[in-house]
């Protein structure tokens, strides 16, 4: 027995009622129609229980205030009803008398919510909007469907979650937005990949609950992340909590966001807000705690949470929160996070401090809220008390660094000896009675000490095993550029001592002879010339080969002399990077944000000691602004950046996926450095990080300190991914062993294309070798991509791998219909692909894209003769079915109906065609002839129907009605007369003209009911059936909303 979408619902049904939530199965569910998506009586219940002394017309409206949201805007609806689900509303009573009422429609309360609560599950309830869905399972709170689950079975391989995803955020959203307006959230599930969402966020966005209480040491993976997402993120408490606490809606956005906690933030913010309940000042010590958390893994947004978790309790009586970096500039993500939060924070005092009599002043006379932003270097020297209350919080950012600084230091000069502290001891001495909390990425004694024990952590290793961050890849260079020995005996004498002396970094870098030293080594002009060739030379290999995302790259040199030294270089051998270019193919939208700019600039700051032409090419603050603007516009001209100490925290661009390392780095350094390439992008399997100057042993050790593991299962060497090549290679070799691939090496390039077309028809020969073979060449893409720069495989290995892509790019071509994956062949390989239109049937494939549609003629009998005998059967077959699948979605536009039929004979055709098995191949050429004469015998048939109407003496649009009524006789199975069924479709095509009169008919309701009465009398004139109303007014609206769309 397959193991279905329907066991699969089943088992999220029996892990749910554990949970306790009441089962009600969707065919038995009691609505007054099928387009209610509201359980009102529940609803009304909960509302009567919670607030007895309501009038009934006062129950009404408060439903309605929920009920009334428009559908038609959602994302506006569903922040607003978000809100009211997680914050309620005041309520003015119909007797001025009566004190106004805070309405709550889901019961906070973790003292009663689970006695007061009505928590429900249905699945399979039909639901209809501009489309009649089913979803699998609603989750249900007092009537309310705040989650909505899409299941997809876990046997065939050809059917992922992602199915699920696009049925729920593409079509759920279109055709039946009024349930999605309550929706707080999505999952989606075949069993072994179980992910939540918000209805909002792309795919990548969707993330998995792997712990149920948070305590666990190891996450659950596979088909156990079931139960922990039922019994941890949807157990009742829980889930009640997050629809209070942890769905964030910016104040205001550019596009459609709504922020979904995810476990480690859920978890890491309520351990956080107890132990500060704990340790606050004057009970405790006011050690709230240090959070130590991957960098990448959403710090800042968990920031957020904990925030409104202290803003919206009362036993902190509406505390002051200050946030802290340690940066000599505000964090400005951090700072547009916070500012655009106001109303989910719940104060609308959030505000970024510029000094430290700005901050005295505004917490002068304050005994409650706000919440200010700023840097620790503001308290400096200084030990005036700002204040002495105890519901100050302080929430440091990035609390390893200058924020544990209390040392005292000696300084003796000519005035006499004076003592002077770090920043934080001034910080503690002006807010003696805080809470402090620390969130950090390197949790070292120092931390500890300032902001007390660790109360939850998140490592890089778990941040990649939950896919919210990529896996990293080292590649080392250093040996093509050390060019003496002695220098690379220096380098590793540097960190030797370092390490021998217990030294941190920022002591490190405190001693001027060491590293004035490694400067003389590092900046050798041999060196740097080996450097930029070097550097050319990967870089332009990479973005040649389509190996990076959108060839943005950092490169981190050890000082400003020696990165201006580099840049001069880079210049030298390439002249054009420094020309002020803008990118070719923007948008018009891009067009005007998008400037015109050098491809390579230098990211830094001015010193009073530079030289002109470096002070010049620097630029001022504005000038660094824009270049953050641009670097982080993926179709931005400026593509390379050099740094030396900017950008290297705190700098979040998803698509820059390369970053080359000519500096020593240490611990929380190097790790904050190789982070900038680690966020997750669209298209980015891994960051890659090249090293030119020996970091390899150092990072180990900081990846295994801060995985508390060690990091080789983490951090990948090149090695790796080249094994991975030689491994996908060998498999390929294999599938084709007994192919001969000569004219593809040594041939023509006509010969070279039908040596192509040859191989994807192997491919093709059933679904089993299809998926095998883009498998296996998806997974050699990824790892090529990662060694593609650096000159290990040979010019006929290349060839090969090239080989390869071009075929899947045919391949996925013929299958899915989309445009030739240019992006995994080298240009040799694409151009021919594209220009070299030359061979059988590959023509065809070519104008499948839109803008050639209109080139092919389906049904001209030369045409279909041409591809009748085409001797590649499965392509054959693969460019019958994707060209009958165009002529099919076009004719549904103008009769639907039909169009739904002939569309399901299709798939009957293609589904019997791709289940056969590998013991049918000896029967193979019969399957194969069969097909494509089932498939043109289907275009042929669906020729005449297109002409039909004609015989019939009607036009096209009628002919529509006209199946429309006649579908549904069979339906019902009841006759009609044929001459009073064309009559009654002319005057219902007489109705819909009149209607159309109006351009936003399709939009008002006023209208669209009218519509409906206008047809059901005259259906009662003409004698058809009374039962059929509601289906016939359903089809002729969609037949007419198509007409609309496509006149």
């Amino acid at each position: 027995m397959k193991y279905t979408e329907s066991q699969l619902e089943k088992s999220f049904i029996h892990f749910l009622k554990e949970e306790g939530y009441e089962y009600v199965d969707g065919k038995k569910l009691f609505r007054t129609s099928n387009q209610e998506v509201l359980i009102r009586e529940d609803l009304s219940d909960f509302l009567m229980q919670q607030y007895p002394d309501l009038e009934a017309i006062e129950l009404e409206t408060i439903i309605n205030e929920l009920a009334y949201q428009p559908a038609s805007n959602l994302y506006d609806s569903n922040k607003y009803i978000g809100k009211l689900l997680a914050d309620g509303w005041i309520f003015k009573r119909n007797n001025p008398a009566k004190k106004d009422l805070h309405i709550r429609y889901i019961d906070i309360d973790e003292n009663s919510l689970l006695q007061t609560n009505r928590f429900k599950i249905v699945n399979q309830l039909e639901i209809q909007g501009k489309e009649l869905r089913i979803p699998d399972l609603i989750l249900y709170i007092n009537g309310i469907p705040v989650v909505v689950f899409e299941f997809k079975t876990l046997i065939e391989e050809n059917i992922t979650i992602f199915n699920a995803f696009k049925q729920l955020t593409v079509r759920y959203k279109q055709d039946i937005p009024e349930l999605m307006k309550y929706n707080t959230f999505c999952i989606i599930s075949d069993g072994v990949n179980n992910k939540a969402g918000s209805l909002f966020a792309p795919y990548d966005f969707f993330y998995g609950w792997h712990k149920i209480t948070g305590e666990e040491k190891k996450a659950l993976t596979g088909i156990h992340t079931v139960t922990s997402i039922v019994h941890g993120m949807l157990n009742k408490q829980r889930l009640c909590d997050i629809l209070h606490h942890f769905i964030l809606f910016p104040d205001t956005s550019k596009k459609e966001e709504k922020i979904l906690c995810r476990y480690p933030q859920y978890y890491a913010a309520n351990k956080l807000f107890a132990n500060i309940l704990k340790h606050r000042k004057p009970e405790g010590d006011g050690k709230g705690g240090t959070y130590f958390g991957a960098t990448g893994c959403g710090k800042s947004f968990t920031m957020l949470f904990l925030s409104r978790l202290l803003m919206r309790s009362t036993k902190f009586s509406s505390p002051t929160i200050i946030i802290i970096s340690d940066r000599t500039d505000l964090d400005d993500q951090l700072s547009r996070d916070f500012t655009n939060a106001k109303d989910f924070i719940g104060d609308e005092n959030i505000i970024n401090i510029e000094s430290r009599e700005d901050l005295r002043a505004r917490l002068r006379g304050r005994e409650s809220g706000g919440v200010f932003l700023t840097t620790v270097q503001k308290f400096a020297e200084d030990d005036e008390i700002l204040s002495d209350r105890n519901n100050i919080i302080c929430i440091s950012d990035e609390a390893h660094r200058s924020q544990v600084n209390l040392d005292l230091k000696i300084k003796i000069d000519e005035a006499g000896v004076k003592k002077t502290y770090g920043f934080a001891k001034y910080l503690h001495d002006s807010l003696p009675n805080a809470t402090y909390v620390g969130f950090t990425g390197t949790p070292i004694d120092k931390t500890l000490d300032v902001f007390g024990e660790i109360v939850d952590s998140y490592t890089m290793l778990e941040s990649v095993a939950d896919e919210i961050t990529v896996r990293l890849v080292y590649e080392g260079r250093a040996a093509r550029v050390n060019l003496d020995h002695s220098k690379v005996v220096e380098i590793e004498k540097y960190y030797d001592n370092a390490v021998a002396e217990g030294a941190s970094e920022y002591h490190v870098e405190a001693s001027q002879k060491a590293i004035a030293k490694m400067e003389s080594v590092l900046g050798d002009p041999d060196r740097i010339k080996a450097i930029a060739q070097d550097f050319i030379q990967h870089y332009e290999s990479r973005v040649a080969e389509k190996a990076t995302v959108a060839g943005k790259v950092m490169f981190v040199c050890a000082s400003r002399e020696i990165a201006y030294k580099l840049f001069l270089e880079i210049i030298v051998l390439r002249p054009e990077w420094s020309e002020i270019k803008i990118s070719n193919h923007l948008t018009e939208k891009e067009q005007k944000e998008i400037k015109p700019i050098e491809r390579i600039k230098m990211v830094m700051t001015r010193n009073k000691d530079d030289h002109e032409s470096l002070w010049n090419l620097l630029g001022t603050k504005d000038d660094r602004k824009e270049l953050d603007r641009q670097f982080k516009q993926i179709h931005s001209n400026f593509k390379i950046a050099i740094v030396v100490d900017m950008w290297l925290t705190g700098f979040d661009v998803p698509f820059l996926d390369t970053i080359y390392i000519d500096k020593p780095l240490q611990t929380h350094n190097l790790i904050q450095t190789i982070s900038r390439v680690n966020r997750k992008f669209e298209g980015k399997e891994k960051g890659l990080v090249v090293d030119y100057i020996g970091i390899k042993k150092n990072l180990n050790h900081a990846l295994g300190l801060f995985n508390n593991q060690t990091a080789t299962d983490d951090f990948e060497d090149l090695d790796k991914a080249v094994i991975i090549v030689k491994d996908q290679l060998e498999l390929l070799r294999q599938f084709f062993y007994q192919f001969d691939t000569t004219d593809y090496f040594t041939g023509s390039p006509v010969e070279q294309l039908q040596c192509l077309t040859k191989a994807s028809e192997l491919v093709l020969q059933t679904e089993k070798s299809k998926q095998f073979f883009v498998e296996v060449t998806k997974k050699l893409k990824a790892a090529y991509n990662l060694t593609c720069g650096s000159e290990i495989f040979s010019i006929n290995q290349i060839d090969e791998i090239h080989f390869y892509f071009a075929i899947k790019s045919i391949v996925v071509k013929l299958t899915k219909g989309e445009a030739p994956d240019t992006a995994q062949m080298n240009a040799k390989v694409s151009k021919m692909v594209e220009d070299a239109i030359i061979s059988e049937g590959v023509e065809e494939i070519f104008k499948l894209d839109d803008n050639k549609a209109n080139a092919i003629d389906l049904f001209n009998d030369k045409f279909l003769e041409k591809i009748n005998n085409l001797e590649l059967q499965n392509t054959k077959i693969k460019i019958l079915e994707r060209l009958l699948k165009q002529a099919i979605s076009d004719f549904k536009k103008v009769n639907k109906v039909k169009g739904v039929e002939f569309s399901e004979r299709l798939q009957s055709i293609v589904n019997r065609y791709n289940e056969r098995s590998e013991l049918d191949i000896l029967d193979y050429n019969d399957i194969r002839e069969n097909t494509s004469e089932q498939i043109l015998d289907l275009i042929l048939n669906l020729r005449t129907e297109m002409a039909s109407y004609q015989d019939l003496g009607i036009d096209y649009e009628e002919k529509a009605f006209y199946d429309i009524l006649d579908s549904i006789c069979k339906q019902y199975g009841f006759e009609f007369d044929k001459a009073k069924m064309l009559e009654l479709a002319q005057e219902i095509k007489k109705i819909v003209d009149n209607t159309a009169e109006y351009p936003d008919w399709s939009d008002r309701e006023d209208i669209k009911a009218k519509l409906k009465m206008d047809i059901i009398v005259k259906l009662h004139q003409y004698g058809y059936p009374p039962i059929t109303q509601d289906d016939v007014y359903k089809n002729v609206l969609e037949q007419a909303e198509n007409f609309k769309k496509n006149r």
